[in-house]
């Protein structure tokens, strides 16, 4: 018993640590909770109302992923381009997405973020610099490519983060966006989101060897692989290839590893895995461990936690009741800021 409370301050003591090396204060470690509660409350009510029929076409939620999002969303500029994948409502609401709007884009109503056409896969903020989601596997690869390039022909500031999936990195386009961006190197940070599941197919069968992001090395890109659970540690990672990419440096590649606690998408009977396997990934949950790990190391209390907790329930709320009374669509305009 002795050894686990020695054990335990020790943990403790390393966490304290960390935060400080890192420079976090309470306001921001706060912040990062409170996210991560807004994110997963948003992708639990996304489900809620794909249930009761108001949410058109389908959804790939990101709930148990949030540290991903959060950790790289501290680490970026408000104005670096967003380039994502299909599974991104978590990194568009840690960019500083208005969950008014989002929520509104979902039930396809007139004043969410596409006027009701993007729907969750296609969700973008073009005058935020969030170009988008991408219902195409690998499909945001080239678009990186392409504001990468403009980023660096202008001489700008920015940099492009790149957010796919471990199921993407089969694809030629991978290869070929790797190349191009350390052949010329571009300002673009490559994040893999492995959630270990490609649709229904593990990663393990599918990639001759692991990690994914020792792939990197073939085009001399550095690279990172971290626990894409622990917030902190993504911080950390990400702030160091933020950095890298943003001093001119050429592009940098980090896997996050970690786990999506629903099925691919709402045709996903989630069949091809066990309850065990998802309850041993639960054990590992971001957010209830980065709050047991705050509330050990003193730095919140549990009614703190609590409120933020309901402060995000509150929030996600508000946003139905929004995206309720927002208007439908114009039939006539069925056509408009549509672009082929």
């Amino acid at each position: 018993m002795k050894e686990e409370q020695k054990t335990e301050k020790k943990e403790n003591a390393d966490f304290f640590k960390k935060v400080e090396a890192l420079g976090l204060k309470q306001a921001q470690l706060e912040e990062m909770l409170y996210t991560m509660y807004l994110i997963r409350r948003f992708e639990r009510m996304a489900d809620q109302l794909y249930a009761a029929g108001k949410v058109h076409g389908t959804m790939h939620l990101s709930a148990g992923q949030e540290a991903v999002a959060v950790g790289l969303g501290l680490a970026v500029q408000d104005d670096d381009y967003l380039v994502n994948h299909h599974r991104g409502h978590g990194h568009f609401i840690a960019k500083g997405a208005d969950v008014n709007l989002m929520m509104a884009e979902f039930l396809g109503k007139e004043n969410g973020y596409c006027r009701g056409r993007g729907g969750s896969m296609h969700i973008a903020d073009v005058e935020a610099n969030n170009l988008g989601a991408n219902g195409i596997v690998g499909g945001g690869f080239p678009l990186a490519m392409g504001a990468g390039l403009a980023v660096q022909m202008q001489k700008a500031d920015q940099i492009v983060l790149g957010i796919f999936g471990d199921g993407s990195t089969n694809e030629g386009v991978f290869h070929e966006s790797l190349n191009m961006a350390a052949l010329w190197k571009l300002p673009v940070l490559f994040i893999c989101e492995n959630n270990k599941y490609g649709m229904s197919m593990d990663v393990e069968q599918v990639i001759a060897k692991l990690p994914i992001a020792q792939r990197a090395d073939a085009y001399g890109i550095p690279w990172e692989l971290v626990d894409g659970n622990d917030v902190v540690a993504v911080f950390d990672v990400m702030n160091k290839a933020v950095a890298h990419v943003r001093a001119g440096n050429g592009p940098y590649f980090v896997e996050a590893q970690t786990y999506r606690y629903f099925g691919h998408s709402k045709s996903d009977r989630n069949l091809y895995r066990s309850q065990e396997e998802i309850a041993a990934w639960r054990e590992k949950d971001p957010i209830f461990r980065f709050r047991a790990a705050l509330r050990e190391a003193n730095l919140i209390t549990e009614e703190t936690a609590d409120e933020l907790n309901e402060k995000a329930n509150g929030v996600i709320e508000s946003a139905v009741e929004f995206a309720e009374n927002s208007p439908e669509p114009n039939v006539n305009t069925l056509m408009e800021y549509v672009y082929a």
